[in-house]
């Protein structure tokens, strides 16, 4: 080895056994806190303890705070004590529990639907809504459409901008000799974030016969004053619209749920896969049937939340109007704001070898005081 000039080069290339050691612990401890991240020992809420150190919480999809209200949980208990912890029967069993239809009959009512049908889980809900209805039509998948309603396994994602897709949409369908179509869609991507619209369904011709089917999990409950993407689709007699949704997001519940008009939900509920399927438990449907001023509390403290952080955040994150959650376009958010014990969402999309998205998620835990923090953090 060839060797280095001047006293202060060699002091460089110099590391003492004790710097080593220093190194190796410092390593060590920041893996040691990766893997405590991945293993939190406590419900999620504004604040996340690992050890000694408590951070704000600015993540997840519990965006009215449904996980940790006291209410909320007080109705599930209550839920518990009239119903059981769970029914493990199918719905087509002759003897029912009648939370089952009474919660379905809310959700219409609540969201604005001629008819609802509950699942256990939103994946449930989107699958059994997409096996029955895609057999009805030519299907067409929007840009970067969820998994859980991809038909096949490994089904290719298309990549497309949005607006793009729907001209290309509008002028395939109208060209084509095929009188029924199947399109499929999320209502937004929570990711960017965006809020679509389906208004370009008019532009087809009156002639074909459209069965909308939208995933709104991220929507609901929140968008549109809590009543979701529903109340923003198209209404024109030859179009079917149907919302598939995840409840264990705002709603905060772990069950799925279809709205649409009787005529479907009515064919969906002879589908084999509702047929097969174990309900929801019903505690979480009694709570969310009786709700209804907890979720509207919770939406107006998340909206004030919303407020507060636009007015006094001087850098711009991208977001979209009334939806709580705000994209950087900086590097290293996340890992800057860790060091001031805040956590957001940070991880790569659309692929594993992509770099972080980084997001801040408001909900409506949060406190004046925990957005005050979060913006002078962000804007120091």
């Amino acid at each position: 080895m060839e060797s280095c000039s001047g006293s202060s080069t060699m002091m460089t290339m110099v590391i003492s056994p004790l710097s080593v050691l220093q190194m190796t612990s410092l390593a060590e401890t920041t893996i040691d806190m990766m893997l405590d991240f991945k293993s939190i020992k406590q419900p999620f809420s504004n604040t996340i303890n690992i050890g000694n150190t408590s951070y704000l919480y600015f993540g997840g999809t519990a965006y009215l705070g449904i996980p940790k209200n006291q209410d909320f949980i007080d109705l599930y208990i209550e839920g518990i004590k009239k119903f059981g912890l769970n029914n493990g029967t199918s719905r087509t069993n002759n003897i029912q529990l009648g939370i089952y239809s009474k919660a379905e009959k809310v959700a219409a009512a609540r969201f604005g639907a001629e008819a609802a049908l509950i699942t256990s889980s939103g994946y449930l809900a989107a699958q059994l809504t997409i096996k029955a209805l895609s057999k009805l039509g030519k299907v067409i998948y929007a840009p970067s459409t969820h998994p859980a309603l991809w038909l096949a396994e490994n089904q290719t994602r298309n990549l497309m901008v949005f607006e793009a897709w729907k001209q290309e949409t509008i002028d395939k369908i109208n060209a084509s000799e095929e009188k029924n179509w199947v399109l499929i869609s999320n209502s937004m991507n929570n990711l960017m974030p965006e809020i679509y619209d389906f208004e370009f369904v008019k532009e087809i011709r009156n002639d074909r016969n459209i069965i909308l089917i939208v995933d709104d999990s991220h929507g609901i409950g929140v968008n549109n004053n809590g009543m979701g993407t529903i109340v923003n689709l198209p209404k024109q007699g030859n179009i079917e619209n149907v919302v598939v949704a995840s409840m264990a997001k705002a709603l905060g519940i772990d069950a799925g749920i279809v709205l649409a008009s009787n005529k479907v939900i009515d064919q969906l509920k002879h589908s084999n896969t509702f047929i097969g399927a174990s309900p929801p438990g019903q505690p979480g449907l009694y709570a969310f049937v009786h709700a209804s001023e907890i979720y509207s509390k919770a939406l107006n403290k998340l909206k004030n939340n919303m407020q507060l952080f636009e007015t006094a955040l001087n850098h711009t994150w991208k977001h979209a109007s009334g939806f709580p959650v705000y994209l950087s376009g900086e590097i290293n958010s996340s890992e800057n704001l860790l060091q001031k014990q805040i956590l957001i969402s940070s991880f790569p999309y659309p692929n594993p070898g992509d770099a972080p998205l980084d997001r801040i998620v408001l909900s409506s835990w949060h406190e004046k005081e925990d957005i005050g923090k979060l913006v002078a953090a962000i804007n120091f």
